[in-house]
């Protein structure tokens, strides 16, 4: 991709997760960028030097609309949301107004000024408990809890804007996401995750005193959940593939899995993470969580179909290596090494 062809992007959530390594992603080549962030989960520190930062909620269209007359914004990368499963059962209108509410705001203010590109970030939830796996884009989406129905909400209202106005998406579908920037420079850091990898590192640096294993009677080959972990930063450079997909044929939109389509299993990535450490985490054996599927691995012909994505940090023991290297660098910036 040429360098004019690098337009300028919003990636709204940009201080969290996975929207920071999004924000590097697109730093690292050569895009502007801005963020827009309330900063309720996520960190100023995971915002790199130089990328503007908007302090406000992306329900705010006049805030919206400042931001893109300044930056110039021609395509957005939406992040922000709220996204712990057990939370949305529990307090299910928050869910649909963080999720959907403030997505239909987000899309009504990029139709309003013309902003002609929207990436999405969805999830593996929308499928809900597949019959089969691997798990293709085709097959019945029937969430299970509001996170993933708040999600496909929002990806029926993209697909019905692209249908009536000029503009074209694509819609992530997220596996579990795992690891860190491989250079330290952001990471999980929200407190009270519930991503096993996250929790299992947690553990590994005596942040906590042992790791939960939700169900030992699956329907799998060890009796634990099967789960396709895809490393952060593989994620990241999909969004920046996939944006210039969109740049190229405007009017296509697209919805694609993002995953390796290998699953390992909970005590597999327990084993992988005492290997990693030459340790062994306290487990503790717990009865399964409501709406856990057996297994949750991707099918990801299409995304390799589609965009040039050549993951390269397919491999569990550096998944887990790059997560540690970051709990350890958070201690430090957080003072409680």
């Amino acid at each position: 991709m040429t360098t004019k062809n690098r337009v300028p992007v919003l990636v709204t959530g940009g201080a969290g997760y996975i929207g920071s390594h999004a924000v590097l992603a697109l730093v690292d080549a050569g895009w502007p960028v801005a963020v827009i962030d309330n900063l309720s989960t996520g960190f100023k520190f995971a915002i790199p030097d130089g990328v503007p930062l908007y302090e406000g909620d992306i329900e705010d269209g006049a805030l919206l609309a400042r931001i893109f007359a300044e930056q110039g914004t021609q395509a957005i990368m939406h992040f922000a949301g709220s996204i712990i499963v057990p939370e949305s059962v529990e307090n299910p209108l928050k869910y649909y107004h963080n999720n959907t509410v403030k997505s239909r705001a987000l899309i009504e203010a990029a139709v309003t000024a013309g902003v002609p590109h929207f990436i999405f970030s969805s999830t593996a939830a929308t499928y809900g408990v597949p019959e089969t796996s691997p798990i293709s884009e085709d097959i019945a989406k029937s969430p299970i809890n509001p996170y993933g129905t708040s999600k496909l909400m929002t990806e029926h209202m993209l697909a019905d804007t692209a249908a009536a106005h000029d503009i074209n998406y694509c819609a992530l579908r997220y596996f579990n996401v795992a690891g860190a920037d491989p250079q330290a420079r952001s990471g999980q850091s929200t407190a009270g995750a519930t991503h096993l990898i996250k929790v299992a590192c947690e553990a590994a640096t005596g942040k906590r005193e042992h790791v939960a294993v939700f169900g030992t009677d699956y329907d799998t080959p060890d009796g634990t959940g099967v789960r396709d972990y895809i490393h952060v930063s593989d994620l990241a450079a999909a969004h920046v593939l996939a944006l210039e997909a969109l740049i190229d044929v405007p009017d296509r939109s697209l919805t694609m899995n993002c995953g390796y389509g290998k699953g390992f299993s909970v005590l597999e990535v327990l084993d992988a993470v005492d290997r990693v450490t030459n340790m062994t985490l306290n487990r503790q054996m717990q009865p399964r969580r409501a709406g856990d599927p057996a297994a949750l691995v991707s099918d990801p012909s299409r995304i390799r179909a589609t965009i040039p994505w050549e993951p390269k940090h397919a491999n569990l023991d550096e998944i887990i290596g790059h997560a540690l290297q970051w709990e350890r660098r958070l201690s430090e910036i957080r003072g409680d090494a």
